[in-house]
């Protein structure tokens, strides 16, 4: 356990440079005292570790000091090509590169991490994409990646929800990110940070202007928070519905994520015959309507009386087409 630590330890130097003992600490998850035995424990082995003082100090590795050890066990080898998605590289023009990277790091392993990471490859597929959907187009990807990657300011006209549906933004970008196959571009426009559709995006041109990323952006920790409140602001209203467990069963496989989740946590219990009442959240009438629908005679709205009465009519035209087919017979 020790010994894989200071290997972590030594490659956060050697990637990142300089770190103060509190932010080693914070990464590897041990004490400062533990983060000043290592360091004692690595200089003493030869490594050429130094510390500079005062309140920009901390650790660092002499300058041109790399390590070939990886410390690479069994498990991490091959995990490492399960990180190599093709598609998802190709699209962002960097195929070829992963390719080579690949080949690369597969014959710098030892044999037996090798044939390990050959049999992870040969055992197990990652396709991002959600089911039935087919691939964007998204003929700007590769320019708007080249942008994040230069640092370099981006002007785009891009087709939005609402009116005017089209607008010319420039933007400062600060990352790409590929959700469920849908590519999205993290920029800032002004003061304000937001994502934007990749696929939406109708022309982009970089610009000379260098782009400022604001001190401390984690892309990460931004898209989690982001994706939280975009769902949070999509479902604005709720419909009251009476279902059959089969029905709520059901939802899970042909509703959006968060509808189901938040209707078999808000349902009661079942009757005799089956039926609970639940919450559903809806973005609006219309789009409650369609949904809900997907249950057929599995399901009753109650309320709101404005998405009920739309079940009503669409009852009484379901009706009316086919039982008079069953009349004209």
């Amino acid at each position: 356990m020790r010994a894989s630590r200071l290997v972590s330890l030594l490659l956060l130097l050697q990637t990142r440079g300089r770190m103060t003992a509190q932010a080693l600490a914070e990464e590897l998850e041990v004490s400062i005292r533990t983060v000043y035995r290592d360091v004692d424990s690595l200089g003493s082995s030869g490594v050429p570790i130094y510390a500079d003082r005062g309140p920009a100090g901390g650790y660092q590795l002499l300058d041109g000091y790399r390590t070939r050890l990886t410390g690479l066990t069994g498990d991490e080898a091959g995990t490492l090509f399960l990180a190599g998605v093709p598609g998802p590289a190709a699209e962002l023009g960097l195929g070829s590169v992963l390719a080579a990277a690949e080949l690369k790091l597969r014959a710098s392993l030892p044999g037996e991490l090798a044939d390990r990471a050959d049999r992870v490859r040969d055992r197990f597929h990652l396709d991002a994409p959600g089911w039935f959907r087919a691939d964007e187009p998204t003929p700007y990807l590769a320019t708007v990646a080249g942008a994040v990657w230069s640092e370099r300011m981006l002007q785009v006209r891009y087709r939005r929800w609402k009116a005017p549906r089209e607008v010319t933004r420039t933007l400062a970008p600060l990352g790409v990110v590929l959700k469920a196959g849908r590519w999205y571009l993290v920029a800032r426009s002004g003061e304000r940070v937001t994502a934007y559709r990749v696929v939406n995006i109708l022309e982009a041109e970089p610009l000379d202007e260098p782009a400022d990323r604001p001190d401390g952006f984690d892309l990460a920790g931004f898209w989690q928070e982001w994706t939280k409140k975009y769902e949070r602001s999509v479902y604005t209203a709720e419909a009251t519905v009476r279902m059959t467990v089969e029905a709520l069963d059901r939802m899970a496989f042909v509703f959006p994520p968060e509808m189901a989740r938040v209707a078999r946590a808000n349902a009661g219990e079942p009757d005799p015959d089956g039926w609970l009442r639940t919450i559903v959240p809806i973005e609006s009438v219309k789009q409650g309507h369609i949904e809900l629908l997907k249950l057929g005679a599995d399901a009753e709205v109650l309320a709101p009386i404005e998405l009920r009465d739309r079940f009503a009519a669409t009852a009484r035209g379901l009706a009316n087409t086919y039982l008079s087919d069953l009349n004209s017979g």
